[in-house]
């Protein structure tokens, strides 16, 4: 079954990475998107879209430097779940990981600021619709 976008013809893949970083107190942190960015003001996971040749590891590890400036190490991320969603003439992608484990504090670095909660408290969040159908596969797996 071919993936199309209404009144158009096959949509082009987006693929993008995102993780659930989960603390000792499994909590997960989200990200608030800054000012004047498509979707401002809505929380989402970290993470980022898949540069060429690179596989969806290697771009979580990039975008957590670049974000949040962390390390984290390819074998930390596991594969958690993922969502599809059209967005604006493409077909969104979304990989979810989960990490427990990385190197130094996070800090917004391209973000307006950052919130460590529970699980359940992310549905009270305004959230890409990518990133809701998320929510309840993280409350499973933590």
């Amino acid at each position: 079954m071919e993936n199309m976008v209404e009144g158009a013809g096959p949509a082009t893949l987006f693929p993008v990475v995102a993780v659930a970083l989960v603390d000792a107190e499994g909590r997960v942190l989200v990200q608030r998107r800054p000012p004047g960015k498509a979707m401002a003001g809505l929380w989402e996971f970290p993470g980022g879209k898949i540069e060429p040749e690179e596989s969806p590891e290697a771009a979580l590890v990039r975008e957590l430097e670049e974000e949040l400036g962390i390390g984290v190490a390819p074998g930390d991320l596991v594969p958690a779940a993922f969502a599809s969603a059209p967005l604006a003439g493409r077909h969104l992608l979304l990989l979810l990981y989960l990490c427990r484990g990385w190197a130094g504090t996070p800090h917004p670095l391209h973000a307006e600021e950052l919130l460590w909660c529970p699980p359940a408290a992310l549905r009270g969040l305004a959230m890409p619709p990518a990133d809701l159908p998320l929510v309840g596969a993280l409350e499973a797996l933590i």
